[in-house]
């Protein structure tokens, strides 16, 4: 496991989050979430389903606007930036999505060449001499000419990851990464993302609900539960928090609610 104490991380925040609310609908999603990513650690966001962390992350991302609150990322405010600040920005943010996003019809090294090709000018050898450098990062040195159906579900994640950091990002977001994936290949991607930090010197953040990766690799995380923060600490405190509804999730343990009898009327009826 990481440990902030194990290294200096600079205090200067890479990621903002201020009384964040966001809706879906009338559905209130995210109520008031408060969150800070310090430069250089790797910062899990983790909570059971429906907890809101993917909307958490939409939200990061720029995918949608916030009802209230404020998001700053890199020091640049999200709402209200204009679409080509936003898109500077962007080049400057790394994404590896769950189920990876490779394009069929390209070939891995034509997927990792892609945002170079789309936010550079750089001239095609150079482009395929940086898809190939961040392919041997990730341990797929070779595997630029085959297709994504040729690929392993773990083969997967690691072009995706060497896509996500073709352009030397300060911050990467990683959702999912463990996803699918059988322990020991689960376990070899946690490594790699641990040594990505090391060499790269960039801040991460990693959505998650796989816990013994989570904390294998966590310098904070932030708990999330009905869209709100139940915790955000260190991965030794978050792991003997005191709160009951934290070492529920921690400990798997299902969450039981009183059924009020007029509301599940009101529910079944709309009123």
């Amino acid at each position: 496991m990481s440990s902030v104490s194990d290294r200096m991380l600079t205090s200067d925040p890479v990621v903002e989050v201020e009384n964040l609310v966001a809706h879906y609908g009338s559905h209130k999603v995210l109520d008031g979430v408060n969150l800070t990513v310090n430069a250089g650690e790797i910062h899990i966001i983790m909570g059971g389903s429906g907890s809101g962390k993917s909307t958490l992350l939409r939200h990061l991302l720029g995918l949608r606007r916030v009802t209230s609150g404020r998001i700053r990322l890199l020091g640049h405010e999200l709402d209200g930036v204009h679409r080509s600040e936003l898109q500077e920005l962007r080049k400057q943010i790394g994404v590896s999505f769950q189920g990876g996003a490779l394009l069929s019809s390209m070939t891995v090294g034509e997927n990792v060449t892609l945002p170079l090709r789309e936010h550079t000018r750089l001239d095609e050898s150079t482009m395929a001499i940086m898809a190939r450098m961040k392919l041997e990062v990730v341990n797929l040195g070779g595997f630029e000419h085959f297709m994504p159906a040729q690929l392993s579900g773990g083969m997967i994640k690691r072009a995706a990851l060497a896509r996500a950091i073709v352009m030397d990002p300060k911050l990467l977001f990683f959702d999912e990464p463990s996803a699918g994936l059988d322990p020991v290949v689960s376990a070899e991607l946690d490594e790699l993302i641990l040594r990505l930090r090391e060499a790269m010197h960039m801040s991460i953040v990693v959505v998650t609900h796989e816990l013994e990766s989570a904390f294998r690799i966590a310098d904070r995380m932030t708990v999330l539960d009905c869209g709100k923060i139940l915790i955000s600490d260190t991965a030794d405190k978050v792991r003997n928090s005191a709160n009951s509804r934290v070492q529920d999730l921690l400990n798997r343990r299902p969450r039981v609610e009183e059924l009020d009898a007029d509301a599940y009327l009101a529910r079944l009826t709309g009123e």
